[in-house]
Order: C-alpha cells, then sequence, then structure tokens
C-alpha cells in the first residue's frame, strides 16, 4: 500500500514538473514566434507595396536558399520530417541551426514572393527549443513529450489559438492516437506561448460569425456536400504537393538548379496573374472572402496550384495559411452556389480544407471556434467530420503515421 502511494505521489510530481516546466519553454517559443511572425508581415506587407521590385528576384532567393541549406544546413534541411521523425523514435537531435536557417529562409521566401505559409516554422521553432530542454530533464520519455509541447507552443504563439494548438500537437504524429502523457505540459506551453505574443503584439485573425444558421434538413445536405468538397480538396493538395515534390526531385536531382529554375517559371506566374495576388501567404484571400472584397471563382484553384510549386522546389515556409486561403476563397464561391452565407461557408472551409489537408481531425474544429466563435462548434464538427472522412488519408507531413 505504501508503495501504491509513493507512485501517485511521484506521477503527481512529475506531471507538475512537466506542467511547470512547459511555462518557460512557452514563454520563450512565444517570443521566437513574436519576432519571426512580425517580421514576415513587414516584409509581406513590403513586397505588397513594390510586388514588381521584388517577384522578378525569386530564382535568386531561391539560389541562396537553396545552396545554404546544402552547403550548411545538415539535418536542418530535413524540416518538418526530422521533427516527425524524432516525434517517433527514429532521431535523437534537432540541431539549434535549424531555428535561424528556417526563419531566414521562409522571410527570403516571402519577401520575393513565394506562395508559402508560416506554420511550419513556428512548429519547428517550438519542437527544437522544447525537444532541447526535454533532453536536460531526467523525466522518462520528456525530450518526446516535450517535442509535442513545443509543437503546441509554437502553432499557439503564431496563431493564438492554443486550444487548437495542443490538439493538433497532440494528433498530428500519428493519425488515430492522441499524445495524452504531453496533454499537461502542451497546455501549459500552448498558453504561455499565446499570452506571450498576444503581449508582445502579434496579430491575431478573427472573425465572430454574425449568421443565424438553422439545421433543418436542407441546410444539413449542403454542409454534408461542403464536406465532400473540402476534402477532397484538401486530401489533393496534400497528395499533388507530394507527387509534385517526388516528380521535381526525380527531374532535376540538384536542389539548387531544381529551385533557380522552378522560380523563374513561378515568378513569371505570379506576376501575370494580379502582380502578386497569390504571392506570400495569401492573407488578401481571407481578408476578401470575410470583409466583403473581390473573391473571383478562380482564386482557390490559382493558390493551390501555386503553393504547390513554390513548396514542392525547396522554397521554405509552411502550407496552413494557404490552406486556410484556399479553403476560406474555395467556401465563399461555394456559399454563394448553394445558399449558403458567404462567410459562413468561407470559415467552414477555412477549418476543413486545414484539416483535411493536415489529415486531423480535432484541431480544425477548434481553429474554428477560436477563431469565428464558439457558438459555431457544431457546425464545423458536421463539415470537418465529413470532410475527414473524404480526404483520402493522404497528409501534407509526409513522416506521418497511419
Amino acid at each position: 500500500m505504501r508503495e501504491y502511494w509513493i507512485r501517485i505521489r511521484d506521477n503527481y510530481m512529475t506531471q507538475f514538473v512537466l506542467g511547470a516546466l512547459g511555462i518557460p519553454i512557452g514563454i520563450t517559443v512565444g517570443c521566437m514566434d513574436t519576432v519571426f511572425g512580425k517580421v514576415l508581415l513587414y516584409l509581406s506587407a513590403l513586397r505588397d507595396l513594390h510586388p514588381v521590385y521584388f517577384i522578378p528576384f525569386l530564382p535568386l532567393a531561391g539560389i541562396m536558399i537553396a545552396y545554404t541549406y546544402f552547403r550548411f544546413g545538415g539535418k536542418s534541411s530535413r524540416g518538418m520530417n526530422l521533427i516527425f521523425e524524432i516525434g517517433h523514435g527514429e532521431e535523437n537531435v534537432i540541431p539549434l541551426r535549424l531555428i535561424p536557417f528556417v526563419m531566414c529562409g521562409t522571410w527570403m521566401t516571402h519577401l520575393f514572393g513565394g506562395s508559402a505559409g508560416r506554420e511550419g516554422v513556428a512548429v519547428q521553432i517550438g519542437a527544437t527549443v522544447s525537444h532541447w530542454a526535454g533532453s536536460h530533464v531526467p523525466v522518462k520519455n520528456a525530450s518526446r513529450i516535450f517535442l509535442v509541447a513545443g509543437m503546441a507552443a509554437g502553432f499557439a504563439g503564431l496563431f493564438r489559438t492554443p486550444v487548437a494548438a495542443v490538439l493538433f500537437a497532440m494528433e498530428v504524429l500519428v493519425v488515430g492516437e492522441l499524445r495524452y502523457e504531453a496533454l499537461f505540459p502542451a497546455i501549459t506551453a500552448a498558453f504561455a506561448a499565446s499570452t506571450t505574443s498576444k503581449f508582445l503584439g502579434l496579430q491575431k485573425f478573427t472573425f465572430l460569425l454574425q449568421e443565424s444558421v438553422d439545421l433543418e434538413p436542407g441546410t444539413v445536405c449542403r454542409l454534408l456536400l461542403l464536406g465532400v468538397i473540402f476534402g477532397v480538396v484538401g486530401g489533393a493538395f496534400a497528395w499533388i504537393l507530394k507527387r509534385t515534390k517526388q516528380f521535381a526531385a526525380s527531374k532535376i536531382p540538384g536542389p539548387v538548379l531544381r529551385i533557380a529554375l522552378a522560380g523563374v517559371g513561378l515568378s513569371l506566374l505570379l506576376l501575370v496573374f494580379w502582380k502578386g495576388r497569390y504571392a506570400g501567404l495569401g492573407t488578401n484571400l481571407i481578408e476578401a472572402s470575410f470583409y466583403g472584397g473581390v473573391v473571383f471563382p478562380w482564386d482557390w484553384g490559382l493558390k493551390f496550384g501555386l503553393t504547390v510549386l513554390t513548396l514542392s522546389v525547396g522554397y521554405q515556409g509552411g502550407e496552413v495559411t494557404p490552406l486556410f486561403s484556399i479553403g476560406a476563397s474555395l467556401g465563399c464561391v461555394l456559399g454563394g452556389i448553394l445558399g449558403i452565407p458567404s462567410e459562413f461557408a468561407a470559415a467552414l472551409g477555412y477549418a476543413a480544407v486545414f484539416g483535411c489537408a493536415t489529415n486531423t481531425f480535432f484541431a480544425p474544429m477548434l481553429i474554428g471556434a477560436e477563431v469565428f466563435g464558439y457558438s459555431y462548434l457544431p457546425y464545423f464538427f458536421v463539415v470537418c467530420a465529413v470532410s475527414y472522412v473524404f480526404n483520402m488519408n493522404k497528409s501534407i507531413y509526409t513522416s506521418q503515421r497511419s
């Protein structure tokens, strides 16, 4: 009996220590996310003011990114795949130089117009910091536990959606499996990171929906149809991105030459299509979808294709914010066709396409609730559940296990 109570005491003490250590990790990651995010927004705004001065130099930026990674990056060049390999116990070390490499590479990608995101950078920052900290904690599996906590902190610090960040980090490594041992430190790290970035003034996108939508049979049928479409689009994005990366690598094995040649074509396309409308994060399409701007029926498709091209040839960044813009602009168009309020349909697409492309279920529902209002959680549940079924079990994270 005495040993039983000792085990309980030790378990509570371990959880307390892990949760307490999550706070400084979250604060550190939140500070780094803020620096990364603010510089990224500044460079994006500068490019938007003078697209014809920056986008033509995208190939040169690509050459610098690819050569630097090839010459000095080492394991850092594996990016998110390295994070997943650590989570699966296939690797033991994340080099700290990964952080400046991925931050600077992403800044250059966005300054010169590459269509990419930012979440991958934030997750890598959080994972690197927390895994290093966990390797110095004398607790069983501490480094892998803190890896999840750091991923949650990175996501939460950048997007300031801590609840969704916790679920995203816990479920993204293995499909259908939640890393419950990391729950408490993930919560403390995510909320600490989100609070820190908020205090430091990092912007958060929020749009509180005002539509009153009844779940009557006709509406449910339209929501189910939206779920199918979003699921197919999200799954197709992940599948095409993987195939395009393989095709580009097989046709042009050299990373420097590959990114240079593709960069020339990419910069021309970005300028031809409305002088950079589809460059960068895609937040312009998100804002247009929710604030009455012009959304063309082809916006989502062009953003889809240019993002795939940007990321498949070696430019740095993430996929999530472009996925938000693809889903929002697609939802806005479909809302008009199906007789659903455009902002409401855009919000559903914002969450569902992200969830399908990352092959996650809980995170997209909660990010929808945190961004658009918790009263709409039942609608996000219906659409995200259907879209999850129809995403063909594909993921932008090729090292994700299923």
